[in-house]
């Protein structure tokens, strides 16, 4: 009868901890959404027959990447937040960048001069940081290389700098070694998961793609919820 009484006792902890972890899976399922944007038209412009190919270099692809799951209540934190640069652009203007304007036209792209350069984006406040969208130039689908994605409450970014994504392989930028692969620029931009990461300051650096030495920006957009 013990042994018959410990295994019941046995089987109803069981039940009850997977009850449990059944439950909390279902609250943390509860507290995601999925991240919704607003595409723009794709370019009308063909695909080039020469487009780059290898270990480091996502196949093209004309379907978008699966919706990241993102905390319920983010909002989009960076329309019409200020933005800087490594270097002045000689095409448009970088307030372009947070304006929500990323049609494949010239007038809505940024362009500056050629070697790693950076835009950076001003919160205003610390944020917890879930989801970062970035077009860079789908008027041509290209691949643009030393893509680096960086988070900080340090507007210098030279302390409490979170790296969320980095495909500089050959560290040409000097931020590091990366291990992400380079992808082709599509008219449904990029997402990178801001895994929660703190800070008031996003920043982006460049370093020319296949097709152009230049650096070209057409939209940053932030999801984020208020830093706790």
């Amino acid at each position: 009868m013990k042994t018959f009484f410990a295994i019941g006792l046995k089987v109803t902890a069981i039940v009850a901890v997977c009850s449990l972890t059944t439950t909390l899976f279902a609250a943390d399922a509860a507290e995601k959404e999925a991240l919704k944007l607003q595409i723009p038209a794709p370019t009308l412009k063909g695909t080039p027959e020469d487009l780059p190919a290898g270990p480091n270099i996502e196949p093209n692809s004309d379907k978008p990447a699966p919706a990241l799951m993102i905390a319920k209540g983010a909002k989009l934190v960076s329309v019409g937040k200020p933005v800087t640069s490594s270097v002045k652009p000689f095409t448009g203007e970088l307030d372009q960048i947070t304006d929500g304007k990323k049609e494949a036209f010239d007038y809505d792209t940024v362009e500056m001069k050629k070697g790693s350069q950076w835009v950076q984006v001003d919160l205003g406040e610390t944020f917890a940081i879930q989801a970062i969208a970035i077009w860079h130039d789908h008027r041509y689908i290209q691949a643009v290389h030393d893509v680096i994605v960086q988070v900080s409450d340090d507007p210098e970014f030279k302390n409490g700098v979170t790296t969320l994504y980095n495909n500089d392989t050959d560290n040409s930028s000097g931020l590091g070694v990366g291990t992400d692969r380079e992808y082709f620029e599509r008219h449904f931009g990029r997402v990178f998961d801001g895994k929660g990461a703190k800070g008031r300051y996003v920043r982006g650096y460049t370093k020319g793609s296949h097709l152009s030495a230049l650096n070209c920006w057409q939209e940053i957009e932030v999801y984020a919820l208020p830093a706790k």
